[in-house]
This record gives C-alpha cells, structure tokens and sequence, in this order.
C-alpha cells in the first residue's frame, strides 16, 4: 500500500499499473446516481443484471459505454459484479460498481484489451486475450501477476471475466482437484492449541454443515457405526497417546443418513518427550470402492465388472496424473535459475507411471527442486506421487531440513505399506541465491550431473537408500556452490536405462551427449532427442536442467 490517507467523504480508487487490474495510486471517486440505478442502454436494468452476476461465482463485471456527442465510446462504466469479483487492489464486488475503466486504470487506454473491449461491443463477437504478465509495486516490492480475460457484448455493453493465473493460486487448484477426483481431503490436529483444521473435501467426505466447523475427535465417535467403534478405539490411543501412525477404515453414518466408508491416514508429531502434539493426515471416501467390491462379489459377472473397474482405475490414476503435472514442457524462473523441464509419461493401459517432479519458490526466496520415482505403475504408484509430492513441498516449507524430510517420508512409506504404496526414489535440493548454494539429498536415486567449464562431473557426494525400503535409513545432505555458467541435470533413470546395458555404460553415454548438447546450444531438448527412442522406450522420462 502507498500509506495515503482514504479522502474524506468519498472512496479510495487505487489507478495505475500494467493491468485492467493493477494500480499503484489513488484517486477519489464520490458515488454517484448511475452507480446506484438506470439501465443497461437497451432497456434492460441493471439491477437485474447485477441480480444475475450475485449467482455466479469468479470475478465477473459488467461495462456499460460511456460515449461522447459523436457516440464515440470514450469509457467503460462498471455497473454490475459479481460478489466474488476482485482486482489486483483488493476491491470486491460493490466497490468496483461506478468506477470507470481509464479513470482506474489508465493504461488500459491503446492495449490490445481495450481494443478487444471496442471490437467485442461493435461486432459481438467474444474477446478472449491471451494471458498477459505485468508487474506492480506495492510497498516497494516488485509482483508479477497473470491475468486472463474475457468480453462478451451483452445489452449494450460488455459481461467481463477475468482469471488471475498466478503460480500459488494454480498449485491451490492443483490440490483441490486431486483432492476431488481422489474423494480426499487433509486434516490438521493441534493438540497444544486444541485447534483443528479441515480442508473442503473432508466437509464432503462426512456431509457435514461447514458453518459447523470441522468436527472434534471426541465428537467422531458419535457417528461411527457401533460394529466398528471397537477397532477405532484401539487406534486411536495409538495415534494421540503413543504417536503410532495409523491407517485404519470405519463406516459412519451421514446428517443426512447415508452409510459410507471412511478411511483415515494420519501421522502425529511429538515433543523432545516423545508426546503427540500435532497430528496430521487425511481422510478418504471409499464408499465407492467399497460398494464396488460387494458388486463384484455378489455378480454372475465378474470378468466384465472387474473390467470395469479396472478401466476406472485407469482413468483416475491418468487424471490424477494429470492434475499434478499437467505441463510436460516448460521453462522456469525461480531465484535465479533458469529450469528447463521435460516430463514424458508412458501410457499403456493401466501401465501409468509414477514418475514426479516439483520446481518452486519457497516463502523465504530459495528454490526447491524435486524428481522422485515411484516404483510400479497404475493408481498405487499415482497415489505415492501425490503423498510425497504435496508432504515433501509441505514440510521444505516449513523449513525442516533435507534430511529430516526424507526420514520422515521413508517412515510415512513404512507405514502405509499395505496399501501398496511400495518404494520410491527421490533426490531434493534448495537453491539459495544469496549465497549461490545448492544443497541436495538422495535416496535411492541417480546422481545429478553438473556441467562446468566444458566438463561432466556426477555429484554421488549425498548417499541414502530407497523411501520405504528400511527402517534403518539414513540420509545425508551436500553442498556445491554453484558459479555463473554452471548447468545440472537431474533426471529419472527412465532417461538412462537401456536393456542389456552397464550402468556405467549408460553414465558415460548420458555425460557425453550432455556435454555435447550444452555445446551445441540445444540444451535439454538435444539431450532428449539423441538418448529417448519414442517408439523403444519402457519408461517415463523426468528431467530438469538447471542454468545459473
């Protein structure tokens, strides 16, 4: 904010910016009389315009033109939004009615999207732009944002909608997709604080009112089957009084009466003293499954139900896979970093891979990168990916270090076990770009490859064994000062491995062609085109390749 006083006796307009939506100063704007009534031009009011947009949801607005003598369009007034509207200032639904576009925003006057806004009230045909990034200022510090927008002429004037496609919010939506196709949703117990915490989907698991607020564990008993409170209270005390990871599934009953089966996963962490005092983990709906499974026992059918179910199966395991990594090329920004991604997926039936990666900036300015490897494929192995992709970003976010992370993803893996969640490779590391200092942890998985001064050099400094596959791991971290110039490949063995080939062999391949792209200048791209047969390959393909 500038930290100007609001004018008395009017509003605070913030003007200004890159963006229909941006601004960086204020004006003061006093309501008046078209704010409040009249209609859209066409004979149409606007009231009940803006009783249209009150049921939609996002960020829609409707313009009616303001035009001069000659009928030039000279403005846009907004006359109608939709309560969830809102702009890069903050403003929401009826803060934005009466304001005009260029008093707001004045560098909307010559862009494309004010001449989008023209074209799409004289000839009626929709303008959709393509996203735009632009940069705002606020309390000194530079933001990039991304918006997409939409216009569509309407009674003389234009319905105008808008997305913000800012990384943060895209990676909320991301969750709350894999959250909605898995029938899952996370939930936090803060034993010291006696808070807890529910994500939408766990409101939708137990059909429960979410004015009432997440339900406490006390209150769980209440609406668990009689048969099935026995086994519930045994893992329970396990869980908050001996801090035992627990994976256990009960019936409940619904408010509204239906019978469903809940599965709960949860994990607690404790004090110096070993005591619970936060709890976390997540609860499924497994009605569907569940009823799945007696059809399947009770039919004369068998072969063509399980087909079926095997065909969902494969659908979800492929949207679920799609909802964490829908980009399969892209090129990143992050903390000074230039990354180049690839992610190449192999699709054949339920033959659907369990191959991962996540790029990000973290709150504190450093970047995380990730590359896992689940063993297996179909939906356990998708299932795995999205446990340890959302736990490993959770945790690094919370600042506990590398090691620490992996120990506790190795024990969550143990412990779930018999849910097929198997074994899994992993390698992580944090870029901090004040010091130039990378820092990495392996478990189970290939080096990383840095390129320097013309040379190929693998970093096997950091050592530790397969997520999953002990109780006896342990993992170490290293670190490398990175200088200008200096490029790493992290990859997945799907990159390397060639049947009835050496590893060593295939090390020694992978160095060289890397060298020679870098040469080159075809980067990852020529790396991928000389060492992946589309046609011949077995398995997924992830790598990253880090410029400083």
């Amino acid at each position: 904010m500038t930290g100007q006083a609001e004018p008395e006796g009017g509003e605070r307009a913030e003007v200004g910016g890159d963006s229909p939506f941006s601004s960086h100063r204020y004006v003061t704007r006093r309501p008046t009389d078209r704010d409040q009534g009249g209609d859209t031009g066409h004979g149409l009011p606007v009231a009940a315009v803006q009783d249209l947009l009150d049921g939609l949801p996002g960020s829609v607005i409707f313009l009616v033109p303001e035009r001069d003598a000659d009928g030039r369009v000279t403005d846009f007034r907004v006359s109608a939004a939709s309560p969830d509207a809102v702009d890069i200032g903050a403003r929401r639904g009826k803060d934005l009615v009466g304001r005009l576009v260029l008093e707001t925003y004045p560098t909307v006057a010559g862009s494309p999207l004010w001449e989008g806004y023209l074209s799409a009230l004289e000839t009626g045909v929709r303008y959709e732009g393509d996203p735009f990034t632009y940069e705002e200022v606020l309390a000194g510090i530079p933001r990039l944002s991304r918006f997409a927008v939409r216009a569509s002429a309407c009674q003389g004037g234009l319905i105008v909608s808008w997305v913000r496609l800012d990384s943060g919010e895209r990676e909320q939506r991301r969750l709350a997709v894999m959250q909605r196709l898995g029938n899952m949703g996370w939930a936090d117990w803060d034993l010291v604080a006696d808070t807890i915490s529910w994500s939408d989907e766990v409101y939708t698991v137990f059909g429960r009112d979410r004015s009432l607020g997440p339900m406490t564990l006390e209150e769980l008993p209440g609406h668990v089957l009689p048969d099935d409170l026995p086994a519930l209270g045994e893992v329970v005390p396990k869980l908050l009084g001996e801090g035992r990871p627990i994976d256990h599934t009960f019936r409940i009953t619904t408010p509204a009466g239906e019978l469903r089966h809940v599965r709960i996963v949860a994990e607690a962490e404790t004090d110096v003293r070993g005591d619970p005092v936060e709890v976390h983990g997540f609860f499924q709906d497994l009605t569907a499954t569940k009823e799945a499974e007696d059809r399947l026992l009770e039919s004369q059918e068998a072969t063509l139900v399980q087909r079926g179910l095997l065909a969902a199966e494969r659908e979800l395991a492929a949207r679920l896979q799609d909802a964490l990594l829908p980009r399969t090329h892209q090129t990143l920004d992050l903390a000074g970093l230039t990354v180049d991604v690839a992610y190449q997926p192999v699709q054949e039936g339920l033959d659907v891979g369990g191959d991962w990666y996540s790029a990000v900036e973290l709150p504190d300015g450093r970047a995380l990168i990730v590359v896992g490897d689940v063993a297996g494929h179909g939906l356990g192995a998708v299932a795995t990916m999205a446990q340890l992709r959302f736990s490993a970003k959770g945790m690094a976010i919370t600042s506990t270090s590398l090691p620490d992370i992996l120990a506790r993803l190795n024990t969550l893996l143990l412990h779930t076990a018999e849910q097929n969640y198997g074994t899994a490779s992993m390698i992580m590391a944090t870029y901090d770009p004040t010091r130039s200092e990378l820092t990495w942890v392996r478990a189970g998985h290939p080096p990383p490859l840095l390129i320097r001064d013309g040379e190929a050099r693998y970093l096997v400094e950091a050592t530790g064994v397969l997520l999953g596959a002990t109780h006896r791991s342990r993992y170490e971290s290293a670190t490398l000062t990175l200088r200008s110039g200096d490029r790493l490949l992290i990859y997945t063995d799907g990159l390397i491995e060639t049947p009835l080939e050496d590893l060593d062999t295939s090390f020694d391949r992978l160095a060289r062609t890397v060298i020679d792209c870098t040469t080159a200048g075809t980067g990852l791209d020529g790396v991928l085109a000389a060492l992946v047969d589309p046609h011949a390959r077995r398995d997924d393909v992830c790598a990253l390749y880090l410029t400083r």
